[in-house]
Formats: C-alpha cells, structure tokens, sequence
C-alpha cells in the first residue's frame, strides 16, 4: 500500500531510461536497476514516483524500460479508393489520448485545446495545425505536453507535417473544462 491506500504498481527498470522530472520539466536519466512505483499510466505514458519521492514521466516509447509494452499506433483510415483519409475527428480522438502528468484528464476535456485544423496536399499527405494553451504559463511540463501532442497527432498515418502553436491568450481557466472533467476532479 502506498500513498491514500491505494496500490502502486512496483516496477524496476530494466535498462537506464531517460525521463523528464514533473512538474518541472527537466530531464534526466534513471539507472538500470533502480525501482519506482508506477502511480499513473495515461495516454501511453508512465508517472512514476521514485524510492527518493520524485515523479518522472515515461514517454510510452520507453515502455520496455519498466516491463510494459509500447502502445500501437493508430490505425491508417482509408476513402473508398485506398487514399490515406485524415479527418478532424480522428485528430480530436488522438488528442484524447494526450494527458498532463499530474492531472488524470486529457488535454482535451481539460480545455486546453483551443483549435485543430487540418489541411490535406495535393499528394495526399496532410498537415495538422494545433492551437494550444497550459493551465499555467509557467509549466515546467509546457514543452513536454507540445512535444506529446505533436507525437500523437504524427502518429496518425497521412499526416506529413505538424503546426503545434502554444498560446495564452485567451489564458486558460477551469470555466473551459468539460462536465466530466470537472465530475472527474471534484469541481461540481
């Protein structure tokens, strides 16, 4: 039992593994062999809290590091006559799957996704525009949630290129969250 009475996973990392300190946002190396508690597994990464107390963020790309496995990419969408298709939905669906470290409700429902545009070539490869904003400007964790949204949204098979544009104006307020995501922190 751990933190709350509620059960951490323990894990013990089998190969060093670079990862980013929360909230702060600076990255670092785990050594091989060290052991932490898995406390959070949300959009494909990993909060873990360590033996010393700190919590470091595990991009799901290093998943092996701590025995799990790396999350699939999405599947390719296609028209009717084998064309990659990239639609705003599949975009908004992707962007669900991206999740501040500290806070258990992705950055869509949080309201931090201002606009998605995308826009399709003449080659059929597209481009994906993100506006964006933070709870706080001053997040230590800003570029890893930029870097997280522009991996997600690659991801997707057609999308060429990415426009991730960070704002805060108009500046971020709980007033933007979903009912749910409010239901989900306590704020109803």
């Amino acid at each position: 039992m751990h933190g709350g009475g509620s059960m951490y996973e323990e894990t013990t990392f089998t190969r060093d593994c670079d990862v980013v300190v929360i909230p702060d946002g600076y990255e670092t190396t785990i050594p091989e062999g060290a052991i932490g508690f898995i406390t959070q597994i949300l959009g494909g990464n990993f909060t873990v809290q360590m033996t010393n107390g700190y919590l470091v963020r595990i991009a799901g790309k290093d998943a092996e590091a701590i025995g799990r496995e790396i999350e699939a990419p999405p599947e390719a969408t296609v028209d009717d006559d084998g064309n990659l298709v990239v639609d705003s939905e599949a975009i908004w669906e992707r962007l669900r799957s991206c999740y501040d470290p500290e806070i258990p409700v992705n950055i869509v429902d949080l309201g931090l996704i201002y606009e998605c545009e995308v826009d399709e070539h003449e080659d059929g490869t597209y481009t994906v525009k993100v506006r964006m904003t933070l709870t706080a400007p001053g997040c230590g964790m800003g570029q890893v949630l930029v870097d997280d949204v522009e991996y997600a949204v690659k991801s997707i098979p057609g999308v060429e290129t990415t426009d991730i544009d960070l704002v805060f104006d108009p500046p971020w307020g709980p007033d933007l969250m979903t009912e749910a995501a409010k239901l989900e922190l306590g704020l109803m």
